[in-house]
């Protein structure tokens, strides 16, 4: 789609994690991890500009290596939404797509359809839902985050807890999502969204998406069919090469 919005892709990549420290940096095929979502993110038609926001120098420097772009941001964020608002402050950019550093699979055109609905839709912030019939995540899991939403699909509420309550055959009529948590924010949203302060729900969760609602603000959720695989473990690694093969 052919538009005079800046849209920029920021990848938030942090170096340190509890269950797979480095995880940015472990290689895929020969190339590291944040190299093949830099990759998906440049061939979005309709992205301008991709840049990785990290805390480590190691991060930047194999960012520069393969001739990407990478900023330094502050250790202290809490969220990968801070992190991206310090990347983004001073670019020129009106829109920005928050992708996530360990999604190497992530299809192009889920960015582009992000973006699309940005400049489509009158909302400040836009998600992406896919059915749990399409994945292999099973809905108890508190790691799958789940979400609701209204008739015009846009969001209710996010949990890692079931909802709805799926009681006697209640499952029939109502279709499972899963939480993708890749998001598309208006500039000047975002700059006001890390300003606020955790409310209940997100503390509650530990799910940034929740302050967003308990401000009053809407999230467009959009329903894809084409679920990917994340690396969570250092073991995720050979399932995603075996998928690339």
């Amino acid at each position: 789609m052919t538009s005079s919005h800046r849209i920029t892709a920021v990848i938030p990549a942090r170096y340190g994690s509890t269950r797979f420290p480095g995880k940015p940096l472990a290689e895929i095929k020969n190339k590291p991890m944040i190299q093949w979502v830099y990759e998906k993110a440049v061939n979005a038609g309709n992205i301008d500009s991709v840049i990785v926001a990290t805390d480590d120098e190691r991060i930047s420097d194999t960012v520069k290596a393969f001739g990407g772009s990478a900023v330094l941001t502050s250790a202290e964020h809490q969220t990968g939404s801070d992190r991206i608002a310090e990347a983004v402050q001073d670019l020129d950019c009106d829109i920005v797509i928050n992708l996530q550093g360990d999604e190497p699979l992530i299809p192009s055109e889920i960015i582009d359809n992000l973006a699309d609905a940005m400049i489509e839709e009158n909302c400040p912030m836009v998600t992406v839902a896919v059915p749990f019939s399409c994945t292999k995540s099973e809905p108890e899991d508190p790691n799958a985050v789940k979400v609701i939403t209204d008739c015009n699909d846009y969001a209710l509420y996010f949990s890692r807890s079931l909802i709805p309550y799926q009681r006697e055959d209640g499952e029939a009529f109502f279709q499972l999502l899963l939480h993708w948590g890749i998001y598309a924010y208006r500039k000047d949203f975002l700059q006001k969204f890390v300003t606020w302060e955790q409310g209940r729900l997100e503390k509650t969760e530990k799910l940034e998406q929740l302050r967003a609602l308990e401000n009053g603000a809407s999230i467009k959720v959009l329903r894809v069919q084409t679920p990917t695989r994340g690396v969570d473990t250092p073991e995720d690694i050979q399932i995603i090469e075996n998928l690339i093969k």
